[in-house]
């Protein structure tokens, strides 16, 4: 029989809201869910979810990302919404004001992959930047758009046709000090060079997520 895989390694991963309204309690914030619903089918990892709602402002944004970087030592942080042309969309400023590094691929990735469904994709302005041993990335507003975004789109036979941005999550994080994320191949395949791969892990039913 083939050596039983050790356990996958746990991560802490921040999710991050950014709305007026939402925050107010106008109406019902729908990225959180969303992010953590695909971030659960996604990964094998047991994950720990630190969620944040907040508010359209450039310095509360940027405390919050500090905080959940310096402080509460995420691995990777995702945040929706904000990153638009209007007045208000000041996500983009508020995370490169917080970098230590941008990886501009993430944004240029996601224009590509919104640009498949609408021609104002352009002026979504996402960025991906690293700070300390944390990938912090921008994601877009609507639920659909973010399982795109990560997944990326497909034929009607299951073949890639626009990879998306998660297949080169995990290996940043391996690069920057990380855990090792284990993507679900149903899912999301994620790319790592043949010399830092692990044996696959087995495809299993998803388990409810612990609250």
């Amino acid at each position: 029989m083939p050596e039983a895989l050790p356990a996958a390694e746990p991560v802490r991963i921040g999710i991050v809201s950014v709305s007026d309204r939402a925050s107010r309690g106008v109406y019902e914030d729908k990225g959180l869910p969303a992010l953590r619903e695909w971030l659960e089918r996604a990964l094998h990892n047991p994950v720990q979810f630190e969620e944040r709602l907040i508010p359209d402002e450039q310095e509360r944004i940027s405390a919050t990302l500090i905080d959940l970087v310096d402080a509460v030592g995420c691995h990777l942080v995702l945040t929706t919404g904000g990153t638009g042309p209007a007045p208000r969309d000041v996500t983009p400023e508020a995370t490169l004001a917080v970098a230590h590094r941008e990886m501009p691929g993430f944004g240029e990735q996601m224009r590509q992959i919104g640009l498949r469904f609408v021609p104002t994709a352009i002026l979504s302005r996402q960025v991906a930047v690293i700070r300390h041993g944390s990938l912090i990335v921008n994601l877009p507003g609507q639920p659909k758009a973010i399982a795109e975004t990560l997944e990326g789109l497909k034929d009607a036979d299951g073949g890639t046709v626009v990879p998306g941005i998660f297949a080169a999550v995990p290996y940043c994080i391996d690069l920057i000090g990380g855990p090792y994320l284990e993507a679900r191949e149903s899912v999301c395949k994620a790319f790592r060079p043949k010399d830092a791969r692990r044996p696959a892990r087995p495809e299993a039913p998803i388990s409810p997520p612990a609250r």
